[in-house]
């Protein structure tokens, strides 16, 4: 498929420009005791689906919005209570917060800022996201929260957000995520799409027609080789 003409890059964060699940997997594994390595991998588990779970169930209007920092302690409490460790559900709850970034992040945000304006858009609130920026070293024109939105994605709110930050129509924004889930969401709403696969991403079905699919941030880049920011 041809290289979208674009004005903006909108770029999903957690997943796919850092191990989320990388974070809270050493968190976990610094509790005292320590879980042995299955231990880690179920109660990663249990913080994942809570935070599936309770996402859902704003998304549902069956739960008052309440910000990611909240979900994610309610989470730590019970992987720490499950842990043997309840003491230590505030300080994991912060695991979420430092997120190693992957390899080619920070560079690969620094080549399309040459070219691109560069809006992160992620389901972390305001302040989680600030922290998981600065830790990793990522460098946006402008980063918004779901928080802005009182929802979270795959809320068509949450990409009006970018969509009316950038005062461009849709169409011209390419939404980049390793999650099909979000590039579905944000296709409904006239987003262009760009997949770029992670190893903890969601792949896309054999349905999905997605615009570009990219290794990694360095073959992003090269695609969009001949989309320029237009002049004025």
């Amino acid at each position: 498929m041809p290289e979208p003409d674009i004005d903006a890059l909108v770029f999903d964060v957690l997943g796919t420009l850092v191990d989320e699940p990388a974070g809270i997997r050493a968190g976990i594994r610094a509790l005292d005791p320590p879980p042995d390595g299955p231990g880690t991998e179920r109660l990663l588990e249990l913080w994942r689906r809570h935070v599936d779970r309770e996402q859902r169930r704003i998304l549902d209007g069956e739960r008052p919005y309440r910000a990611s920092d909240t979900i994610d302690l309610e989470a730590a409490r019970l992987v720490a209570g499950a842990a043997g460790a309840p003491a230590a559900a505030e300080e994991l709850a912060l695991s979420a917060r430092t997120p190693p970034p992957w390899p080619d992040a920070a560079a690969g945000l620094a080549r399309l800022a040459e070219h691109f304006p560069l809006i992160g858009l992620s389901n972390a609130s305001r302040t989680a996201l600030l922290e998981i920026n600065a830790r990793a070293g990522l460098r946006w024109h402008l980063a918004l929260s779901a928080e802005d939105a009182r929802t979270y994605k795959p809320d068509p709110a949450v990409y009006r957000l970018a969509v009316d930050a950038s005062g461009r129509p849709p169409e011209r924004l390419l939404m980049v995520a390793a999650h099909a889930w979000d590039l579905r969401a944000a296709q409904r709403l006239g987003l262009r799409t760009a997949y770029v696969a992670r190893p903890v991403g969601d792949p896309p079905a054999p349905s999905d027609r997605f615009d570009l699919h990219a290794d990694g941030l360095a073959d992003l880049a090269d695609r969009l080789g001949g989309a320029r920011v237009p002049p004025g």
